[in-house]
């Protein structure tokens, strides 16, 4: 993984959580179970129907493909659910060039706060930038708030233009 304990503590519990095979199963029996006596409806929205068959929706990829290689990519030992899930909000957020713009700045694939850093102004270029003998990304691994750290560099620019 990437320099980051809290990125490794959830790909850790995430394992753990996932590792529960026996719970997932039987959940899964019951699941099953209680579809079968669901009476199968043909309704839906049309763009999501199966064209023909016996399944009434149509399957809908969540997950960019694109996304998910240049994230197994970078992390190779993580579970591919996990990694589905977040290329799934890494997508939303924008293009797979900015994505890797995060990831090259140091921010794990896994780490969802780089949106919150986005939503505050923070862009990838700032995350190496100092602010006294720390990083931007230092400070915000520290627990500094991302609308601090933004502060914080508009008065440095501020003070440079001066």
């Amino acid at each position: 993984m990437l320099d980051d304990p809290g990125v490794d503590d959830l790909v850790r519990q995430w394992t753990e959580d996932h590792s529960k095979a026996a719970e997932s199963d039987e959940i899964n029996r019951i699941t099953s179970e209680w579809l079968a006596d669901v009476p199968v409806q043909t309704q839906g929205i049309p763009g999501q129907r199966a064209r023909g068959g016996n399944n009434p929706w149509a399957s809908v990829e969540a997950t960019d493909p694109r996304f998910f290689a240049a994230m197994r990519e970078r992390l190779p030992g993580v579970p591919t659910e996990l990694i589905s899930a977040a290329a799934g909000w890494w997508q939303m957020v924008g293009g797979l060039a900015e994505a890797k713009e995060w990831w090259d700045a140091g921010i794990s694939p896994l780490d969802q706060r780089a949106l919150d850093y986005r939503a505050a102004g923070l862009a990838p270029s700032d995350l190496n930038r100092r602010l006294g003998p720390l990083t931007v990304l230092d400070h915000l691994r520290r627990g500094s708030a991302p609308a601090w750290c933004v502060n914080r560099l508009q008065r440095q620019n501020e003070r440079r233009s001066a």
